[in-house]
């Protein structure tokens, strides 16, 4: 089960990097622009928004790093509550912002967090 949860809290962490170039860098092209369908106009008006949000993945994802490099007890406890902040971050955005984001961002986090948890 350790092993599974590692891998879990990786795969976050590598999905909350990817969501840092997206927005932080990939925004105004194509990438960027079909994950919410943002004509460039648009796209250049909410950039700054997105890069800070891009920011914040990329919190997430050297927390949960740090999580996976640091020794027990802290890496354990640094990982619950990085996958906590994941977890949070998806549900609200989900209600706010597009429910896709359950999906993609809240239930990634749950499933690892579940499985931190288990692993003990």
């Amino acid at each position: 089960m350790e092993t599974l949860a590692k891998v879990l809290v990786g795969l976050v962490a590598a999905l909350h990097f990817y969501i840092l170039v997206l927005e932080m860098f990939q925004w105004q092209k194509a990438p960027g622009r079909s994950l919410h369908g943002f004509d460039p106009q648009l796209a250049r008006t909410t950039a700054p928004l997105a890069a800070n949000q891009g920011l914040y993945n990329g919190f997430l994802a050297a927390g949960l790093v740090w999580g996976l490099i640091a020794a027990d007890p802290t890496g354990h406890d640094v990982q619950i509550f990085f996958l906590v902040c994941v977890v949070v971050a998806g549900v609200y955005g989900a209600a706010t912002a597009n429910p896709r984001i359950l999906l993609a961002q809240a239930l990634p986090g749950a499933l690892a967090l579940a499985a931190v948890l288990a692993a003990g």
